[in-house]
């Protein structure tokens, strides 16, 4: 199916940062995503960058209000 998005050209420069910031070995949550990217469809991005090979984990974590959310990361293995 075409990808039928009016805002493609901003999505693949959100989907270049998350990707650097995964590989730079930080987390990312939906609201970090907001703020650093102005990326309100991170879980779409993942998708994404999954499908292009990514090996990227998500982990449920409680924030401080008390809520749970999803980070994502990408593993690090030790050497």
């Amino acid at each position: 199916m075409a990808n039928i998005n009016d805002n493609e050209k901003e999505c693949a420069t959100q989907k270049k940062q998350i990707k650097a910031y995964l590989l730079s070995g930080k987390r990312l949550t939906q609201l970090d995503a907001l703020y650093k990217f102005q990326c309100m469809r991170l879980a779409a991005r993942i998708c994404e960058l999954r499908d292009e090979g990514m090996n990227i984990k998500m982990e449920r974590i409680k924030v401080p209000s008390g809520k749970i959310v999803a980070s994502y990361f990408i593993p690090q293995t030790l050497f």
